[in-house]
C-alpha cells in the first residue's frame, strides 16, 4: 500500500452510520477525518407487528451517503482499501441482479437500494421461546436467540413463506453493502457474522446444511463464508470519488471491530460500560469453543481474527441501571411536589457517593435480567441504619454493577488467561467517577481509561 494511500472504515450501527479515514503516520495509522449520521431507520413491521424490530434499508444507505459526502474529496480519491463492519445477527433479503441501482450525484456515483427487504435487526422479538424450542437443535457453540438471522428465516418459513420466495440472496446489512459495492453474484459473509446468525459451526467454518435441509430451510439464501480480514472484491464504480477497483474487505462484526480498535496486547481485557456492559478478553491461541452451547453460561465466545476467539461477559445491566435509579429519584421528588432536572440529580448523587468511601449495602442490580438468567430480578440486602444516605445507596449501586459483571467473568479466570491490565471505555465509565473507583477497587490490575472504542476505526485498522 503506497504511503499516501488512505483506508476508509465504515460502521453500520443500530442507530447511526460512522465513517473514518485512516492515513499512515510515523507511529502507525491515525484518524484523519471521521463523520457520523443518525439513520432514523426504525420502521413498523407488517408481518410481526409490535414484536418486530425492522429498519428501512434505504434510510440506512442514505445516512451512509450523507456521511461520505462530508468527507474531503482529495482524501477519498486516495482510498485504496475499504473496511466495513455493522450490527451483527440481523438479516436483510434482496434480489441478486436488482439489489441496487447506481446513479450520479455531486461527489460521484452512488448506489441506491432497489429490490431489498427491510432489515430485521438483532433487537427483533418475533421468535418466542416456544417457537425457538420447536426448531431443530443447531450444531454450534452459540445458543439460538430471537433476532438471529437463521431464526428469522425459520419464522418467515412458518408464518409467511411467500415473502421468502421474492428474494434469492440474504446477508447482514453490511454484507449487503459489500455485495453492492463489488457486484458480488453470491453474497460473502465473514465467520464473525455467520456465527451471529446461528446454525453455523465455527470449528469447521460451515453452515449446518444437513440439519437445515431436513426442515426445508431455504439454504440457497445462505451466503458463502470467508475469513475476517480477507478481501471480498473491488469497487465497480468510483463510489463518492473513491477510485474504481479499491479493495473492499469482507464485512465484519461491529463488536469485534470495536475491540480491535483498542486491544493491542493479549494481556489486556476490555471493560465497556455504556447502556449495557461487557467484559472481554482474548482466549489463548488455539482455543476452540465447546461443540454445543451451554445456555446457563454467562460467557459467550465470539470468533475474532486469525482463528482467535474473544470470551465475552455481556451484561444487560450497565448505565441503564443508573439511569433507572435517577428516574426513580426524580419521580419520588415529583410525587413530593418538587421538581429537579434528571441531569442535576445525576451530578448530585455522584457527588454524594464520592463523599462515602464505603457502604455495607449490597445491591444486585440485575433489574433487566441477564441473557443466561432472563427471569432474574434486582435486590438490595444488608440494609443498616447507618447506610441509608443517597451517597451510600449510589456507591453500593455502582459497586453492584461492577460486581455483577465480575460474577460473570471472574477475576480468577482473567488471571488464568494472563490478563495484566484493564482498558476501560464507554459513556457510563467516562462520566461517573464512582464507577471508575469501584472498577479499580474490584480488579487487581491497573486500569487505563480513554482508549477510544470505535468500530469504524477498527474496521479500517483490520485492512
Amino acid at each position: 500500500r503506497p504511503a499516501s494511500a488512505c483506508v476508509l472504515g465504515i460502521d453500520l450501527g443500530t442507530t447511526s452510520v460512522k465513517a473514518a479515514l485512516l492515513v499512515g503516520a510515523e507511529r502507525g495509522q491515525v484518524v484523519a477525518e471521521s463523520c457520523s449520521r443518525e439513520t432514523q431507520a426504525h420502521t413498523s413491521s407488517l408481518e410481526a407487528g409490535p414484536q418486530g424490530m425492522e429498519q428501512n434499508v434505504r434510510r440506512i444507505v442514505r445516512a451512509l451517503n450523507e456521511c461520505l459526502a462530508t468527507l474531503p474529496q482529495q482524501q477519498l480519491q486516495r482510498v485504496s482499501h475499504i473496511g466495513i463492519s455493522g450490527q451483527m445477527h440481523g438479516i436483510v433479503f434482496w434480489k441478486k441482479d436488482e439489489g441496487c441501482k447506481w446513479t450520479e450525484c455531486g461527489t460521484g456515483p452512488i448506489f441506491e437500494p432497489e429490490e431489498v427487504s427491510h432489515l430485521i435487526t438483532w433487537q427483533d422479538g418475533r421468535c418466542s421461546p416456544t417457537f425457538l424450542s420447536s426448531l431443530p437443535l443447531p450444531q454450534s457453540h452459540t445458543s439460538l436467540a430471537t433476532g438471529f438471522g437463521c431464526a428469522t428465516v425459520y419464522w418467515y418459513l412458518k408464518n409467511s413463506p411467500d415473502f421468502l420466495k421474492s428474494y434469492d440472496a440474504a446477508g447482514t446489512i453490511h454484507d449487503y453493502v459489500v455485495a453492492m459495492l463489488c457486484d458480488l453474484k453470491k453474497p460473502l459473509m465473514s465467520v464473525q457474522n455467520a456465527a451471529s446468525w446461528g446454525y453455523f459451526n465455527s470449528r469447521n467454518k460451515s453452515w449446518n446444511t444437513d440439519i437445515l435441509k431436513k426442515s426445508d430451510f431455504p439454504v440457497h439464501l445462505l451466503p458463502e463464508v470467508g475469513d475476517p480480514g480477507s478481501i471480498a472484491g473491488r469497487t465497480i464504480c468510483a463510489w463518492h470519488g473513491i477510485p474504481k477497483g479499491a479493495k473492499v474487505g469482507i464485512a465484519l462484526g461491529d463488536f469485534q471491530c470495536s475491540v480491535y480498535s483498542c486491544l493491542t496486547e493479549r494481556t489486556d481485557a476490555v471493560l465497556n460500560i455504556s447502556t449495557s456492559a461487557q467484559l472481554t478478553v482474548s482466549m489463548p491461541q488455539g482455543f476452540q469453543p465447546p461443540e454445543t452451547p451451554d445456555p446457563s453460561s454467562a460467557v459467550t465466545y465470539f470468533p475474532y481474527f486469525n482463528g482467535d476467539y474473544l470470551a465475552v461477559a455481556a451484561s444487560l445491566n450497565g448505565g441503564n441501571v443508573l439511569a433507572t435509579f435517577v428516574d426513580m429519584v426524580a419521580r419520588w421528588t415529583e410525587e413530593l411536589g418538587l421538581q429537579v432536572q434528571e441531569s442535576a440529580i445525576y451530578t448530585k448523587i455522584i457527588k454524594a457517593a464520592l463523599a462515602r468511601n464505603n457502604s455495607k449495602l449490597s445491591v444486585h442490580p440485575t433489574i433487566f435480567g441477564e441473557r443466561h438468567i432472563p427471569e432474574q430480578m434486582a435486590s438490595v440486602t444488608n440494609i443498616a441504619v447507618s447506610d441509608l444516605s443517597l451517597g451510600h445507596v449510589t456507591r453500593a449501586l455502582c459497586r453492584g454493577i461492577v460486581e455483577n459483571l465480575c460474577s460473570m467473568l471472574p477475576v480468577q479466570r482473567l488471571m488464568e488467561t494472563g490478563v495484566r491490565r484493564i482498558l476501560g471505555s464507554g459513556s457510563a465509565l467516562a462520566r461517573n467517577e464512582v464507577l471508575r473507583q469501584e472498577v479499580e477497587r474490584i480488579f487487581p490490575f491497573p486500569v487505563v481509561y480513554g482508549k477510544d472504542v470505535d468500530a469504524a476505526v477498527g474496521a479500517a485498522m483490520v485492512m
